[in-house]
């Protein structure tokens, strides 16, 4: 049995109550793969393994924490209903949740909240209230709401039923692979990490757990560092499943306990790592589950080479929106797309000449627009601004030779 297995670890959930979550999940939620990556690998120079949280039911590990609480309650409390506060991804756990179990479950959600998310947490069944200009508004309404209609709340990460669920997760990933040396895990409100960290640290006390926050909501790592509570001002992060602006005492309590180490990524290494995750490994994840990527990429800790390490990819519910930026900017940055601003003689023959040149350098254009009005261009000038499809950096630097060979004034937009 697991629990004989178990050593004694300061500030964890009782692995029993992790085990007993997984036997309470496991008809319902999947049992995600955990695989080899070995793109990944060969580029870091060590084993990396990826617990794909994104192949979820909901699209995010946060259907096993909210599952494990709705299973837990009383027939009382079921017959009453839940209520939950969340934009994302616990809102479509707690409505998945609700839907087994034939209760009623209301969510609170900001009112700026995009319309695919509301569609998709009534699709489960829920009803969506939009209340607040953000989530601490929408939460402070929720708690409210619960009190003033016999709800029971369903918190996202401070709750020890939640964080049981979500560290089934760590169970499975040492169930499938035995010698790990590290598991990265995302912290937003620190329920997943706590979860994981309580699982693994009982079973096998050597092996690292690091946890990863976005450097636009860094108060669980200035906590961490600190040893006691310092919560954000604010937050700005495009890994929004971990946006949480202030810390939960009992969580960084766990933490401190429990986890050997945090780290922060900022928003340029995490779009990388899902732009990385996307093109290369062909998987689609949000912002908070490319963390631990964007962490290993970027060696924002110190491993071995041949280093066994486990990755969490949190969740997939990216909005398509963000990636669709994430790609343009990613084409850019490897040098795969070009945009150049040129400025031309307003006269017939013009531009079709400096397609010409174009043409010669095997460039492929993919938009153009053309002003001859700014009030910054001279007269009988025009401004092209032109978007091209390039095959690398020296690809790029053989055009601006051209260009500038044949004498056309051209800036770069990077």
């Amino acid at each position: 049995m697991l629990e004989d297995r178990a050593s004694k670890v300061d500030e964890v959930i009782e692995l029993s109550e992790i085990v007993q979550a997984r036997r309470l999940i496991s008809d319902v939620v999947l049992k995600t793969p955990f695989v080899y990556a070995p793109l990944l690998s060969e580029r870091v120079d060590a084993n990396i393994f990826l617990k794909k949280e994104n192949l979820q039911l909901t699209g995010a590990y946060k259907i096993r924490g909210a599952f494990n609480k709705i299973a837990s309650l009383s027939e009382e409390e079921k017959a009453n209903g839940v209520v939950a506060a969340s934009a994302g991804n616990h809102a479509q756990g707690v409505g998945y949740s609700a839907k087994h179990f034939g209760i009623k479950a209301v969510i609170i959600m900001p009112e700026a909240t995009p319309l695919l998310k509301v569609t998709g947490t009534k699709a489960l069944g829920a009803e969506v209230i939009l209340h607040g200009d953000n989530y601490d508004e929408a939460y402070a309404y929720a708690l409210k709401y619960s009190k003033d209609n016999s709800l029971t709340f369903i918190h996202p990460f401070e709750d020890e039923k939640i964080i049981a669920g979500q560290g089934t997760v760590g169970l499975e990933m040492i169930d499938e692979v035995k010698d790990l040396n590290t598991i990265l895990v995302p912290i937003g409100g620190g329920g997943l990490i706590t979860g994981i960290a309580s699982a693994v640290k009982q079973i096998d006390p050597s092996i690292r757990i690091i946890g990863i926050v976005s450097k636009g909501a860094p108060a669980m790592y200035n906590s961490y560092k600190a040893g006691d509570i310092q919560n954000s001002k604010s937050v700005r992060t495009i890994a929004d499943g971990i946006a949480v602006r202030d810390v939960s005492p009992k969580n960084l309590k766990h933490i401190l306990g429990c986890v050997d180490d945090i780290v922060t990524v900022d928003d340029e290494e995490i779009a990388t790592a899902v732009l990385y995750l996307l093109e290369r490994q062909k998987i689609v994840v949000e912002g908070a589950g490319a963390t631990g990527v964007a962490a290993v990429i970027h060696k924002k800790f110190e491993f071995k080479k041949g280093e066994n390490i486990g990755i969490v990819l949190s969740g997939g519910n990216i909005d398509v929106q963000m990636l669709s930026v994430i790609i343009e900017k990613g084409l850019i940055k490897s040098h795969r797309k070009m945009k150049l601003l040129i400025t031309l003689i307003d006269k017939p023959g013009a531009l079709m000449y400096l397609t010409d040149i174009l043409r010669d350098a095997n460039a492929n254009i993919i938009q153009i627009d053309y002003d001859r009005t700014s009030t910054k261009l001279a007269y009988g000038d025009a401004k092209i601004t032109i978007v091209l499809e390039t095959k690398g950096k020296e690809h790029q630097e053989h055009i601006g030779e051209m260009l500038s060979n044949n004498g056309y004034l051209f800036e770069e937009e990077v």
